[in-house]
C-alpha cells in the first residue's frame, strides 16, 4: 500500500482482501490499533444496529414484581 496525502492528512488505500475479511461498506468506521513499531490491528466498529441486536439477544425478563428504585440504586 502507498501512503498519499489527503488534505491535511495522510490515507492509504485497503487492499480488497481486507475489505472483503472485514465486510468493509462505504462510511463504515474503522478502529485501528498500534501494536508495536510495525504493527497495526483494524477492526470495523459496530454499527448502532449491531450494537442493539446483540443487546436484545441478551435481553431478559425482568423478576415477578420487580420495581426498580433509582434512590436504592444510586445508595450502592
Amino acid at each position: 500500500m502507498r501512503v498519499a496525502k489527503w488534505g491535511n492528512s495522510l490515507a492509504v488505500r485497503l487492499p480488497a482482501s481486507v475489505v472483503e475479511a472485514l465486510d468493509l461498506k462505504p462510511g463504515d468506521d474503522l478502529n485501528i490499533h498500534v501494536r508495536g513499531k510495525n504493527d497495526l490491528a483494524l477492526e470495523r466498529k459496530m454499527t448502532r444496529e449491531e450494537a442493539l441486536d446483540i443487546m436484545r439477544k441478551l435481553r431478559r425478563p425482568l423478576p415477578p414484581g420487580f420495581r426498580f428504585n433509582r434512590e436504592e440504586a444510586n445508595e450502592r
